[in-house]
């Protein structure tokens, strides 16, 4: 790998000196030295570092990602597309994590508004709390005022372009696509009430069923994880098809199943929502709802680094995909 020094040393200059042509210094060049500098560079190939620019030109260059869990592989995807596009245009992303605590999330936006960094992207759930959702939009005021931008994935409620998952349309085309394969007795793992993407996906399951003149599911609520779903599958009743509202969750109900003996799907259909790339794997491969994730994070970035007088807000669909976590009880008909 060439190095700074080798392009300094067959350039004739300082260290310092190609530091500060290479790596965005403020600090004025001579045209000369500029010009042996880059003519070195070019000619062994070298490639600046980002790192060091963004330490030299100060935080212009730096965008700060705030997530809910990096355990979590939706937030995962949802980082992973965003640094990659973040890197094609030069920039460092910093990342931050909520642990789904909205004060903490709060605290991130002030921190990183001092910090000055060039935008912020927030990206997970709001929760049904209007007061805390208020003081989260005045600190994005205050950060948007002196310069700063923003964007985020999930609820259109804080005022600033929104990459907006179809959360309830999404649940209710699925809920639609497993009666049709003859489901009639439902169970939803809800996750927290007052986590809006928890009770949108839920609310458009219900709704869609309710219009088709289904029973209503039974819905248990618990954590929005592998240990809630986990823990929500013991309480399905004679469902003999299973929504997790998400695939984490969904995960941790089909481990419950396999250690209690359920047969799935011969004795219990398992469906989630995400479609994560490192779950399909899984054994029955799940059935589940596909959001693009990765598509969604570079999208929102680059919103954020897209000035536009009123917020922009982009609906993202979401795809069935049937697969062999849930069977067709048509066919033992």
């Amino acid at each position: 790998m060439v190095t700074l020094e080798d392009v300094a040393r067959q350039a004739g200059v300082s260290l310092a000196t190609a530091s500060r042509v290479l790596n965005g210094s403020t600090r004025q060049v001579g045209a000369e030295l500029r010009a042996r500098v880059e003519r070195a560079a070019d000619e062994l190939g070298y490639r600046a570092n980002i790192a060091a620019q963004t330490l030299a030109r100060g935080a212009s260059n730096v965008i700060g990602l705030v997530v809910h869990d990096l355990t979590d592989p939706y937030f995962a995807a949802l980082a992973d597309g965003a640094m990659r596009a973040a890197a094609g245009e030069g920039l460092l992303v910093m990342v931050g994590t909520t642990h789904r605590d909205p004060e903490q999330e709060i605290a991130y936006v002030a921190t990183l508004h001092a910090q000055r960094v060039r935008a912020v992207l927030l990206a997970g759930s709001r929760v049904a709390d209007p007061e805390v959702t208020g003081r989260l939009r005045q600190e994005i005021a205050r950060y948007l005022d002196s310069g700063g931008r923003v964007a985020c994935v999930g609820q259109d409620l804080l005022g600033v372009d929104t990459v907006a998952p179809a959360n309830r349309a999404g649940a209710a085309a699925l809920a639609r696509a497993l009666a049709e394969l003859g489901h009639t007795r439902f169970a939803v793992l809800a996750g927290p009430p007052q986590l809006m993407t928890a009770s949108d996906r839920c609310a458009g399951f219900v709704e869609a069923l309710d219009e088709l003149g289904l029973p209503k599911p039974r819905v248990v609520h618990g954590a929005f994880d592998r240990d809630g779903g986990y823990a929500a599958a013991s309480q399905t009743g004679d469902a003999t098809c299973v929504f997790a509202v998400n695939d984490v969750m969904a995960v941790g109900a089909l481990a419950a199943y396999r250690e209690r003996g359920v047969r799935v799907p011969q004795d219990v259909s398992v469906a989630g929502f995400d479609d994560i790339a490192t779950l399909r794997d899984q054994v029955p491969s799940l059935t589940t709802v596909r959001l693009p994730l990765k598509d969604m994070g570079a999208r929102a970035l680059e919103l954020a680094l897209t000035a536009e007088e009123a917020a922009v807000v982009e609906q993202v669909a979401g795809e069935v995909v049937l697969r062999e976590s849930v069977r067709d009880v048509r066919e033992a008909r």
